[in-house]
């Protein structure tokens, strides 16, 4: 699985406190269930709640969530282009009045084509999400992205190690 790693990268990146201290950020892959049909292909779907825990979060809750948005409707639209308004949940534990822990779900999926090799094995090939670029009025095809991680992408972009949709 792909998402997890992505996710987890960009928001060393561009969360403040986790640039700062990326210890305080844990991936975990809950519930992960296999889609697959019989059919002569070996393809499949990977379907799981990745649960995003940060400890003693300290930062501005905005500053976690809107990049997250963001990754969301680049890595996983369907949870944003849905009839469901609420793309994931989250529960918070407060300790004390600058600081708490943040345990965040979303349910992902990751489709996976399966080709066999010739002389034997296969080939598993991720298949990145079929995107539509948002549109705003007034503001022609601009990403999420784009448009709320602009200067830090900028920024990045001269950073050696920056690898755009990581």
């Amino acid at each position: 699985m792909k998402k997890p790693d992505s996710l987890k990268k960009m928001l060393q990146r561009f969360v403040p406190t986790l640039a700062v201290d990326p210890a305080k950020l844990s991936l975990f892959v809950d519930k992960g269930r296999i889609a697959a049909r019989a059919g002569g292909t070996l393809s499949l779907e990977y379907r799981y709640t990745l649960n995003i825990v940060v400890e003693d979060y300290a930062g501005a809750v905005d500053d976690l969530m809107v990049p997250l948005l963001a990754w969301l409707a680049e890595h996983q639209p369907d949870r944003l282009e849905g009839t469901d308004p609420e793309p994931f949940t989250f529960e918070s534990e407060l300790l004390d009045a600058d600081s708490a822990d943040v345990s965040i779900s979303i349910e992902l999926t990751e489709a996976v084509r399966v080709t066999p090799k010739e002389g034997g094995g296969f080939d598993a090939d991720h298949l990145e999400e079929p995107r539509d670029l948002d549109e705003f009025p007034g503001v022609c095809c601009v990403s999420l992205w784009q448009l709320f991680m602009r200067d830090q992408l900028v920024a990045q972009t001269s950073d050696p190690a920056f690898v755009p949709n990581a």
